[in-house]
């Protein structure tokens, strides 16, 4: 079993930064893809990004591709999601989850943090 914690959430101007971290406990960290999801207020849950259990490879959702970066640190059992040139519409909950294999983080990841909120003003 995995647990999840995320942090790193906060209030930010339109074009700035924040990295998000998510603190995985359990001994099979590694063997995990993990993800970041977000919520708007109002809105259903989407995925943002993901990254292999060896952290080869990632994936992204469109609109944030080249702005957000995934990465994860398996010694720590770390997962960061690293923002950038944020925007009023990034302004959700974020979530991060894991996964058994990447093809599943998308529709079917088994563990989810209880999310971090991350406000971005215009």
């Amino acid at each position: 079993q995995v647990q999840l914690l995320e942090s790193g959430g906060g209030l930010v101007q339109a074009g700035g930064s924040l990295r998000l971290s998510c603190a995985a406990s359990g001994r099979t960290f590694g063997s995990y893809a993990m993800g970041w999801f977000r919520q708007a207020a109002g809105k259903e849950r989407e995925f943002v990004a993901s990254i292999s259990e060896s952290g080869a490879s990632t994936d992204y959702t469109d609109s944030v591709k080249g702005r957000f970066t995934i990465s994860r640190d398996n010694a720590k059992k770390m997962v960061y999601l690293q923002m950038s040139s944020l925007k009023p519409e990034d302004t959700a909950i974020y979530y991060c989850a894991a996964a058994r294999a990447m093809w599943l983080v998308r529709t079917n990841s088994d563990y989810w943090g209880q999310g971090t909120q991350v406000t971005v003003s215009s």
